[in-house]
């Protein structure tokens, strides 16, 4: 009887958790940036359009950092690769200062593009990192399970942003001191588990062969099944690029406007709904528990594809403004949205051998697409936030034909 892999290996554990933790600190600052769109168009006076141009700049840079940030790793290893992602990340958040003291939008964006450059990095690294610390069999789900707890962070940013930022400006409006506050917190803590990671040390991992052994090795580690080919020419990783981007650009679109949604369509007030975005977040991290509990029992790709069409249905629901049914499925749009980013990566990753790293940052690249479709739902948004949700189906449908067919390893 052939014995069920193991989650991770023993000597990978401590390594794990804190590869884990790094999804939680971009989860809090991704989330952190939805609550900063609606202050800015309270604060700056800003159009729903014009405060989607802060995912373009952080989504952007994710465009600009990825490859970058993939020939770095490919060089100086996971290690040094993490400690620049942190580095970047610090230096960001700490340049909101000068941007909330000149409140100048367009300072905001340059520190924004500088934090993106930062989780690019994380995020190129920190992927293919947790699915090589053991099994290739169980990276899914060790992808999926530190991916929980970059929700966890999404749960949190919204309820430290509601309570800085939200909060702070439901009187008066027009200070900028919250910003400064909040941001330099954040920095500060980056720096100390950038320090951390300067001391501690990496086991060795498993290189990648170009032999093939038997079908079983085939499926347990990450060897290239065709190694004459290109990169380009493994069409699951061309696919799960192409699917990454499309599923960012609804994240993306889905987050910006949900609190915009709670005030226009439910009639709360700014910081009601920001903390509606808790509870909002929360799903997501059910989410991505569930699945990850259901991938021992269920091939990820039919999850994947399960789970993009309930996205469509849910879509529809929620762009005809039904109340409380409608908001209840927008709500679902993060349950089901959790396990996608993950899941696309790790399929995209399958047996990729020795172009691993390099496939990392292309998908990672694939993030960009959070820097296209909040604009243009901003758009729909400046005359009905609910039509906005219309286009996110697009997106969905894209992911779902990749988790039905397009996730397939050829040999």
């Amino acid at each position: 009887m052939s014995q069920k892999p193991a989650f991770t290996d023993k000597k990978y554990l401590f390594t794990f958790i804190l590869v884990t933790s790094l999804f939680m600190l971009w989860g809090v600052a991704h989330s952190m940036s939805d609550v900063l769109n609606k202050h800015f168009q309270n604060v700056l006076n800003l159009s729903k359009a014009q405060s989607g141009l802060i995912q373009l700049s952080v989504f952007g840079a994710y465009f600009v950092m990825s490859i970058p940030a993939g020939i770095f790793l490919k060089k100086f290893g996971y290690k040094s690769g993490v400690i620049l992602g942190l580095v970047l990340f610090a230096t960001g958040t700490f340049l909101f200062v000068p941007a909330a003291t000149a409140s100048s939008f367009g300072f905001f964006r340059i520190a924004l593009f500088v934090l993106g450059c930062g989780m690019a990095t994380l995020e190129t690294v920190a992927h293919p990192f947790a699915a090589a610390l053991g099994d290739q069999r169980t990276s899914d789900r060790r992808v999926n399970f530190s991916q929980s707890f970059n929700a966890i962070g999404a749960i949190i940013g919204p309820a430290i942003g509601t309570y800085f930022l939200l909060r702070a400006t439901s009187g008066e409006g027009t200070t900028m001191d919250s910003v400064k506050t909040l941001y330099v917190g954040l920095g500060g803590f980056i720096v100390v588990v950038a320090i951390a990671f300067c001391f501690i040390t990496i086991p060795t991992l498993t290189a990648p062969q170009a032999i093939l052994h038997d079908e079983t090795e085939l499926e347990a580690r990450n060897i290239d099944a065709a190694p004459l080919k290109k990169l380009y020419r493994h069409s699951h990783f061309v696919w799960a690029a192409v699917a990454q981007f499309f599923n960012v650009a609804a994240q993306a679109g889905t987050w910006s406007y949900f609190i915009n949604y709670g005030h226009e369509k439910m009639g709360f007030t700014d910081e009601k709904a920001g903390n509606y975005m808790v509870l909002f977040m929360a799903m997501m991290a059910i989410g991505r528990l569930t699945g990850t509990y259901l991938m021992k029992f269920i091939s990820p790709n039919k999850i994947l594809a399960a789970f993009a069409f309930c996205s469509m249905v849910a879509c529809v629901i929620v762009a005809q403004s039904w109340g409380w049914i409608s908001y209840g499925a927008l709500f679902s749009l993060n349950f089901f949205f959790s396990i996608m980013f993950p899941t696309i990566f790790s399929l995209g990753l399958k047996n990729l051998g020795k172009h691993t790293q390099q496939a990392s940052s292309f998908i990672s690249m694939g993030v960009v697409g959070g820097a296209v479709l909040p604009y243009f739902m901003g758009k729909v948004a400046n005359h009905d936030v609910a039509q906005a949700y219309y286009l996110p189906i697009v997106c969905y449908f894209v992911i779902f034909l990749f988790g039905l067919r397009l996730y397939r390893v050829k040999v």
